[in-house]
Formats: C-alpha cells, structure tokens, sequence
C-alpha cells in the first residue's frame, strides 16, 4: 500500500444541519441521493465565486483611471489575481481530504466576501492590489464544491452531477465579463464586487441550511505530507496524468480564443463596441450547457468514446473561427463547437479521475486544476504574442495546433493503456 493509504485513519462524527438528511449524515448515505436543487446550487455558487476572478478584465481602463495606474502596468491586476488562484490551488484545495468540508467551503465563502469588500471600497491601489490577491486565493472554493459534490453524489449519478457542477464554473467565466460591464455602466465599477459580496452572502445562508454535515473518515496527514501527496498521487496514478496533460491542453486552446477575440472583432473592418463583443459570451454558454451531459455518458461508460469526439470537434472548430473577419455566423458557430468541446473534456477528465482514490478526491481536484491553470495561462500570453506577428491567421492556426495535439495525444493514450494492460 502506498504511503497515503497507509496512515492512521480517524473518524469526523458531526450532525446534520439539514431537515431533508438524518443526524450524523454518512458519505455513504447521502450518495443514495442528490437533490436536483442541491445540484443546481452547487453550480451557481461556483459560477459566482470563478466569475470574482474575471470581473476585473473589462474594467481596467475604470481601475486605471480610479488609482492612476499606467495602462503599462494596469494588466498586473489580472496577473496578481491569477498567480494567487494557483497558489489557493495547491495550498488550498488539497485541506478538503483533511477537513471538515462543509466548514471550508462556508469558510471560504465568508472570507471571499470580505475580499470583495476590500476591492469594492479601495481607496488605493495597494488596498486593491491586497483584495484581488485574496480574490484569487479564494477562488479556489469552486474546486473544493466539486469534490463535495462528487463525494454526495452516488456513483452511478457522479458524472451528471460533476457535469452540472463545472458547467457552472464555465458559465461564469464566460458571463463575467458581460455582467461587469453592465453593472459598471448602470453603477459604476465598485458596484460589480459589492453586488457580488451581497450574492455571496445570499449563497453562505442557503448553503448554510442546504450542506449536510458528513461523518467520513479522513486521513491524518500532517500538512507538509498532504501538500506532498499530490506529487505522489501523479506517479501513482496514470489516468491522472493523462487527463491532466489533456486539461493543460483545451484549457489553452479556451485561452487561445477568448483572450485575443477582442483584438479582430475591435479592429476594422469589424469594429464591435465592447458590447457587442461581451455577447458572444452567451453563444459559450450555449456551448457550454449542451456539453453538461458528457457527464452521464461517461457514467455509462463511455468516456474516452466522448473525449475523442469532443476533441476532434475541437479542432473543427477552429475552421469556422479562422472565418471570424468574413462571417460573424461562422464565428458563432466555431465558439458554440469550441466551448462544447472544452467543456466535455472537462467534465468527463473530472468524471474519470475523482473516483480513483476516494479518499483524495480534493488532491486530485487540486492536481488537476493545476495543469487547467498552466494551460489557461500560456493560451493567453501565446495568443496575445501571436497576434502582435501573425494577426487573426496566426491566431487560428495556433488553436487548431494545440487541438490537434490534443487529439495525437488522446489517441496516442489509447494505445498506451492497452498496452499496458498486455
């Protein structure tokens, strides 16, 4: 047995604080059941707290103007909120195979408030500088409500409610930028991380009243060994490496599109104003919510079926998106595909790696997430560098690039698990 597995266990023994679950709730007999309300709250809530992230990049010309920051310089408010994302990663996610989840999740939820607050009221950019980075940090709840959420649900409906779930991250990230510009022209910026602060408070109630206390049995792992149980779990298990390297690989392709978009669909001949452009958010969305049931199929069974698919309608995506400047139709279309893609993998990678160790659903969450935050991160400063040389044909051929890597790599994986079953 492996070192995780092997330390001593002790038992968490907690009641109930939910009328629709008995006292001292067990993981085993929640998963009888999921309600689809608890479901559907899940997915809000973790909409709302990845969406705290990407407020801020259609307001920095309003935050450069407010503290007199260059516009140089202004890009590190996003810079500063995502290195701190990855930290909540891996300092974060992996206490919820240690702790009481409920109480982190309520915990962090209350903090990501208080963050809110701070940027909301800056008086400087230090002061704002301080609550991003605490913005980012805690961000990082949407991971520890998945792994939750994989632990309620029973096994044979975890694919769903994990699909539900992350579909809500995906929403959020696409309609936070169209939200913020609204709410910034009707109220002016500050009034986007206050509005949030007071929904967030709403969501804290609900769950509150909705989150069962759950009687499981946890490991006790110092924090040093738990950190380093990650690195562990990657050698240990393949199936986490491969999807990982798949998740690295959509999630730039994601960054690929949605950071440069803007660049085309400003310039002429186009020249949408920053409204027209947040729209084509919602076609994401669109994307988005016709891949939650990818999920179920691979609850069926049919996950590396439903991978390769989305992955080579991946790349065909990118055929109708290199059409951006000739047909705003085919752009439409190249967004809904590439979205439903994306968030297949996603789900199904998800559906496949939380049932491998069950007792550390929240470090391969953490693990996982990781490789999804380097990929996001090197979409966005390759795309941004592309178009400076390339322009929208440099764009587009370096997305269908790292789709069709994504799809070799998949094949490649295949053989290789069939190999090693020989």
């Amino acid at each position: 047995m492996n070192e995780i597995s092997n330390k001593a266990t002790k038992k968490v023994v907690i009641k109930t604080a939910t009328s629709h679950l008995p006292q001292n709730t067990s993981a085993t007999s929640i998963r009888a059941s999921m309600p689809g309300y608890v479901t559907l709250l899940f997915a809000v809530a973790c909409g709302m707290s990845v969406a705290n992230i990407y407020f801020a990049q259609p307001l920095l010309d309003q935050l450069s103007n407010e503290f007199r920051i260059d516009y140089s310089i202004i890009g590190i408010v996003i810079t500063i909120t995502q290195i701190f994302y990855g930290l909540g990663l891996l300092l974060l996610v992996p206490l919820g195979d240690i702790l009481n989840q409920r109480r982190l999740i309520i915990g962090q939820m209350l903090l990501s408030i208080f963050a809110l607050v701070i940027v909301g009221t800056a008086s400087n950019s230090t002061v704002l500088f301080v609550g991003m980075a605490l913005i980012g940090l805690l961000a990082v709840v949407t991971q520890t409500l998945v792994a939750f959420a994989a632990t309620m649900a029973s096994p044979a409906e975890r694919g769903r409610v994990v699909g539900m779930v992350t579909s809500g991250i995906v929403i959020g990230i696409l309609l936070a930028r169209t939200v913020a510009g609204i709410l910034t022209d009707l109220a002016g910026w500050r009034s986007v991380y206050l509005g949030s602060a007071a929904l967030m408070l709403v969501m804290v109630a609900m769950f509150y009243k909705v989150l069962p206390h759950v009687r499981r049995e946890v490991k006790a792992l110092s924090y040093t060994k738990l950190l380093g149980s990650v690195l562990m779990l990657f050698y240990q298990e393949r199936m986490l490496r491969v999807r990982s390297i798949l998740a690295l690989l959509i999630f730039a392709d994601f960054s690929i599109l949605w950071t440069s978009l803007v660049l085309p669909l400003s310039a002429p001949p186009l020249s949408l104003s920053h409204s027209a452009i947040g729209a084509f958010g919602l076609a994401g969305v669109a994307g988005a919510l016709a891949a939650a049931k990818a999920g179920k199929l691979a609850d069926q069974g049919f996950g590396q079926r439903t991978t390769g698919i989305a992955l080579l309608l991946l790349l065909v995506s990118w055929l109708f998106i290199s059409y951006t400047e000739q047909s705003l139709i085919a752009l439409i279309i190249g967004i809904i595909l590439l979205d439903l893609a994306v968030q297949a993998v996603h789900v199904t990678n998800q559906t496949m790696i939380l049932p491998l160790r069950e007792e550390a659903r929240s470090r391969l969450t953490a693990g996982y997430m990781v490789f999804y935050s380097i990929g996001s991160a090197s979409g966005s400063i390759a795309s941004t560098h592309i178009y400076a040389d390339y322009g929208w044909e440099g764009v587009y051929w370096l997305g269908a690039s790292v789709s069709a890597v994504a799809l070799l790599f998949w094949a490649l994986s295949l053989r290789g698990s069939a190999n090693a079953r020989k």
